[in-house]
């Protein structure tokens, strides 16, 4: 059922967990006029919030921190129990990664149930907006063992690079609850974005988070496999999906080749709804095809820089533009670029890289690639460079530059970022993702 949330009145809040989605919820709800404690388990974290200084790359964080913090209304403080006194809204925000068979790990999610069950106010409402397996709210529930509180589903649609953005302008606010009464008064927290409320039972809630990424997932792979029919007819896969996306029951979101998808959500979600439709009997293969293709992306894209080189990787070496998943934002988590560029090592080549938030060694290369401070670094002795996230600042470059300091003027445009024609213009051999 579609609603449209009445106006809010003013509450206290608790946010569980400081990562990405809790950072989020915890600003733009003290933002949205309400007194918020945010409650993180790591005490650096809550001293680094605390004055004032985002822990992640996320555009206009930074402002609103500053703001609720100046205001008063919001506060961090180490652990949950501590943020969860008086609090008349909870929302669980907490991680649940993937597990080796495929399923979202919950682990974290019921120890902080058990934890806060016995220091909850009564009639307190805990929301779970945490990414997990349909029932977990019932879960919750059990864990709690609080008949006087309410567990309601609040499921996130952020992007990463636009959480603030998407968090204060939201397409809507999706709330699941066996209480209706109690999904009614958690969508009131968000009536002053006037986003259409959707009020379901909790599983219904649950099943459109992960539903809506597969889709997200499935629409990328198809992308992706669009551009490599372009590739082998010839056509212009830029032209292609403009053509299409003037379709408004297609549109422009999400049309956009690149060298497979990835981040925190996509590839942990899709597996996720696999494994709960085995659960319950059904064997979810278009949504398997999607991953499949993905996969075959990122082989393809290894393909190409392969073949740039000459054919073999084996002591060639490859510079490298981007780390992150996506423009706009910090996050490695199951970066495409990552995966390719340990697909380049494993073939015996080596590999330099830059990327704008990355200024040191990192965790998923202790060794072999060569973390270095701008883009022309890389390029030096480079047998080609390879654009693997979209960072704006590559465009601008001065390729004059960058033709002088590669070894071979070739470049894998993996984003499809760069001019083509102009590229080639310049001297450069220039291979893209569905270009000519």
């Amino acid at each position: 059922m579609t609603l449209h949330a009445t106006e809010p009145r003013d509450v206290t809040t608790a946010v569980i967990g400081a990562g990405y989605v809790g950072l989020t919820t915890a600003v733009v709800l003290a933002d949205l006029g309400y007194r918020v404690a945010c409650g993180e388990s790591d005490p650096a974290k809550v001293e680094t919030l605390s004055r004032g200084e985002p822990t992640i790359v996320e555009d206009g964080l930074g402002e609103i921190l500053r703001k609720g913090l100046d205001s008063g209304r919001l506060t961090f403080v180490q652990g949950a129990t501590a943020a969860v006194q008086g609090a008349e809204f909870v929302f669980l925000c907490v991680p649940t990664p993937q597990g080796a068979d495929g399923a979202a790990d919950v682990s974290y999610l019921e120890a902080v149930a058990v934890e806060i069950g016995p220091h909850l106010g009564h009639g307190a409402i805990v929301v779970n907006k945490s990414t997990v397996p349909v029932g977990s709210t019932h879960l919750v529930e059990r864990l709690l063992d609080r008949p006087d509180v309410a567990v309601v589903s609040n499921p996130e649609f952020l992007r990463e690079g636009t959480a603030i953005h998407d968090a204060l302008h939201p397409d809507r606010v999706v709330v699941g609850a066996d209480d209706q009464a109690a999904a009614a008064r958690v969508g009131s927290l968000f009536a002053s974005t006037q986003a259409p409320l959707i009020v379901t039972d909790a599983a219904t809630a649950e099943t459109i988070k992960y539903a809506s990424n597969a889709f997200l997932a499935t629409k990328l792979s198809f992308v992706n496999a669009v551009s490599n029919l372009c590739e082998a007819v010839g056509a212009d896969v830029r032209d292609v999906l403009l053509g299409m996306a003037y379709d408004h029951r297609i549109g422009f979101d999400y049309l956009r080749p690149g060298p497979g998808w990835g981040g925190s959500c996509l590839p942990k979600d899709t597996r996720a709804l696999i494994y709960i439709g085995e659960q319950s009997g059904y064997e979810f293969s278009l949504l398997r095809g999607a991953i499949e293709t993905n996969e075959a992306q990122l082989a393809s894209v290894t393909g190409k820089i392969r073949a740039a080189v000459g054919g073999s990787l084996a002591g060639r070496v490859v510079g490298a533009w981007g780390l992150t998943f996506k423009a706009g934002t910090d996050d490695r988590r199951d970066s495409p670029a990552i995966d390719i560029l340990q697909r380049l090592l494993s073939e015996g080549a080596t590999v330099k890289a830059f990327d704008p938030t990355v200024h040191g060694p990192i965790r998923e290369f202790p060794t072999g690639v060569e973390i270095l401070p701008d883009a022309y670094a890389v390029c030096e002795g480079a047998d080609c460079v390879v654009v693997l996230t979209e960072w704006e600042e590559l465009r601008w470059l001065d390729f004059s530059k960058v033709r002088e300091l590669l070894a071979e003027p070739s470049v894998v445009d993996a984003r499809n970022l760069l001019d083509p024609a102009a590229m080639r213009r310049m001297g450069f051999t220039y291979v893209g993702v569905g270009r000519p």
